[in-house]
């Protein structure tokens, strides 16, 4: 989508995933008092070594083993969930200003009898396992029995998820899609999962792998996003690994490649390269799904110097007239006794011409409020009449910044 000439900027917004930087107030409703994920990790592995994201300010947050406070750091400070959930969609929805008022149907005991009767039809038959499971463990535990039996692998968890396992031999991936896709139209109204996902796997007993063929058939986003906004304002949405099947591809341009970390960042690389002007929102999954949930504080902080490296590599192509924002959705800290997301804040950084180093503590829903200030070159946040609805407090526009060239 083209944009107009007072668009023509650039941001970039990029999610670490699971990267928790300390436990909301409400925490201790989840289950997960005392959460800190960065921290925890950091203090598993005697310190973080990530140079450029402590010069950018991450240390300056809050202390953290290994990261000093920066000498001359960017805007940085913490966010928080305003609205229920600890999951991927509550976290991604709130940067781009969706705040719902309840949390969605989690099945921490498994689908009901009622509820799977109906899903195994969908399904076309009886599934094994319908239990809260680490998706790993489910294919480990279950999936010989698949492999005999046929009957695909269906598992829950602490969040709104439902998730069906199949062996790429038992059913092909694409008529798992199909039934996933179908499963998803049947969880309306009272069992309005937040997420389908459907997970491939192949191997044999033993050496089962996940395929990165994983897809998310995720609920619409219910309100108006800052993604919308954008849209309706001639600005292009570039979105970057699972970004796109969050909000079910409502506000999006084009979707770019994300199923690893490595796709992402090579993803990001070349929008850096190529894009003229407007918004890339980034997830970078694996500090969550293949860290996080596993407790792998060792691969978590390996994951995050990946990223430090490509960062720095960013800032050295990055345009005078370009925001960068670093932050998360939620935390999965290692030091929890359960192994699911934890309700926590996340980082904010944000690189911009005239960021002055500032801390700022808001919500989730600053970011987007900020891109749109950015994008739209507008001091005022480029708010109108129905962006007025949407919530979030630009730091963009406290800053003064949003008009400079």
């Amino acid at each position: 989508m083209p944009d107009s000439p007072q668009t023509a900027r650039r941001a970039f917004v990029v999610v670490i995933d699971a990267c928790g930087i300390g436990a909301l107030p409400d925490a201790d409703a989840y289950g997960d008092a005392g959460a800190n994920t960065l921290a925890h990790v950091a203090e598993h592995c005697g310190g973080l070594q990530l140079p450029v994201l402590a010069g950018l300010g991450l240390g300056s947050i809050l202390p953290l083993l290994g990261v000093p406070p920066a000498t001359s750091p960017v805007l940085h400070g913490r966010l928080g969930a305003a609205g229920p959930g600890k999951d991927s969609i509550a976290g991604h929805w709130e940067l781009m200003g969706v705040v719902v008022a309840d949390a969605p149907p989690t099945y921490p005991d498994g689908l009901g009898p009622e509820l799977l009767e109906r899903v195994e039809a969908v399904l076309g038959g009886a599934v094994i396992c319908n239990a809260p499971y680490n998706g790993v463990g489910a294919i480990e535990d279950y999936g010989a029995e698949h492999l005999r039996s046929g009957r695909p692998i269906l598992y829950t968890s602490a969040d709104s998820v439902v998730q069906v396992a199949a062996h790429v031999d038992v059913l092909e991936p694409e008529l798992l899609y199909e039934r996933c896709a179908a499963l998803r139209e049947l969880m309306r109204g009272p069992d309005a999962v937040g997420r389908v996902i459907a997970r491939p796997f192949e191997g044999q007993a033993g050496d089962f792998r996940r395929t990165r063929g994983r897809r998310d058939y995720a609920l619409a986003p219910p309100t108006r996003s800052y993604l919308d906004e954008l849209q309706s304002a001639g600005v292009g949405v570039h979105s970057v690994g699972k970004v796109h099947d969050l909000f079910a591809g409502r506000g999006i341009d084009e979707a770019h490649p994300g199923a690893t970390n490595a796709e992402a960042l090579a993803s990001i690389d070349a929008l850096i390269d190529n894009v003229d002007s407007g918004l890339v929102f980034a997830n970078l999954i694996e500090t969550d799904q293949r860290y996080g949930h596993r407790k792998d504080v060792a691969g978590f902080h390996a994951a995050l110097r990946e990223i430090d490296a490509a960062l720095a590599g960013w800032l050295g192509r990055l345009r005078a007239g370009d925001l960068l924002v670093i932050s998360a959705d939620h935390g999965c800290d290692p030091d929890t006794a359960h192994s699911d997301h934890t309700r926590e804040s996340v980082p904010l950084l944000a690189r911009f011409q005239g960021d002055g180093g500032r801390r700022h503590d808001g919500g989730l829903a600053d970011v987007g409020a900020s891109v749109l200030a950015w994008l739209t070159a507008s001091p005022s946040g480029g708010r109108g009449r129905e962006t007025d609805l949407l919530p979030g407090e630009s730091f963009i526009a406290a800053s003064g910044a949003a008009g400079d060239a």
